[in-house]
């Protein structure tokens, strides 16, 4: 058994960015972030992305708002950055308060700034397998974590539990296209799944993202699977000055025997998904260039 290093594996993409950003010569790349309310653990989110969005070398702007603050107000600062040309990318910290819609919220976000991959138009850029989108951070960071550990996907069964916009649907899409990691044969199973464990055993890798802590025993998996647990839940621990600790959607301890390679929780996908987030700002930036260029050139060919 080999346990998956999401914590060294981010740090070398967080270094290959860096070092790119280090290269250019003129303007550098810039993210938004929008917070509403000041959650715990949204606060302690924004201000990781923030950190290491600094070591790179990407430059981080937070808005903050109040969790009363109305729709009309959040979208119009929405549309400011979607105009605002040195901005690259801008991420809508999730959750946001019941009276805000969350589609409609990431929706409004320009799709070229989208960083965070959940508009509309980049969901079904991933569909039709069209690179040009933006895919969303975690099923990204699953993919490079695959890729960077070498493991067979082509022609294996992937079993992704968990069916959300964010990680469940956009990860069995990566898992299915024509492309490596890819070429497997997918099952998307959720809550409603009859007979779960006889659909997980079959996994020969297994995308645990269903949100219920220890919800994968041993006994719903085989042997030599190779788990990819996405779950951070908090459960109680008084020995904790923190009174919980983080565990994922994997009971680790129980299936860790069995399988050949596996993630840990913390420390597995959860770094990725940042790293990837300041990929996906960088190529935002790149693409911003590229279509500056392409306007000016149209601009200087047009007849005086």
């Amino acid at each position: 058994m080999r346990i998956i290093d999401g914590n060294a594996i981010a740090e070398s993409i967080i270094e290959e960015l860096a070092n790119e950003v280090g290269q250019l010569s003129d303007t550098k790349p810039v993210v938004a972030f929008i917070r509403v309310g000041d959650d715990p653990a949204s606060v302690s989110y924004v201000r990781k992305k923030q950190k290491i969005a600094d070591r790179i070398g990407i430059e981080s702007r937070l808005y903050v708002f109040p969790s009363n603050v109305c729709k009309e107000e959040l979208f119009a600062q929405i549309d400011e950055l979607n105009k605002d040309n040195e901005v690259n990318g801008i991420l809508i910290q999730a959750p946001l308060p019941e009276h805000i819609d969350e589609t409609e919220t990431f929706n409004r976000v320009s799709h070229n700034k989208d960083v965070d991959g959940f508009h509309t138009l980049n969901i079904g850029k991933l569909c039709q397998e069209d690179e040009s989108g933006f895919v969303a951070c975690t099923p990204a960071g699953i993919v490079e974590l695959i890729k960077r550990s070498e493991i067979e996907t082509q022609g294996k069964h992937i079993v992704v539990l968990g069916r959300s916009q964010i990680v469940g649907k956009p990860a069995a899409l990566l898992m299915v296209r024509k492309a490596l990691p890819g070429n497997a044969t997918v099952t998307l199973c959720h809550s409603r799944t009859q007979n779960l464990a006889s659909i997980t055993c079959q996994a020969d890798v297994l995308i645990a993202a269903i949100g219920r802590p220890n919800f994968v025993t041993a006994d719903m998996v085989k042997e030599g699977v190779c788990v990819i647990d996405v779950g951070i839940n908090r459960v109680k621990d008084v020995s904790r000055k923190s009174g919980y600790k983080l565990v994922g959607d994997v009971d680790f301890n129980a299936v860790e025997s069995k399988a050949s390679q596996i993630t840990p929780v913390p420390g597995g996908v959860g770094p990725m998904t940042v790293a990837m987030l300041m990929h996906n700002t960088l190529r935002a930036f790149k693409a911003t260039k590229i279509r500056s260029f392409i306007l000016m050139l149209l601009l200087s060919l047009r007849p005086n």
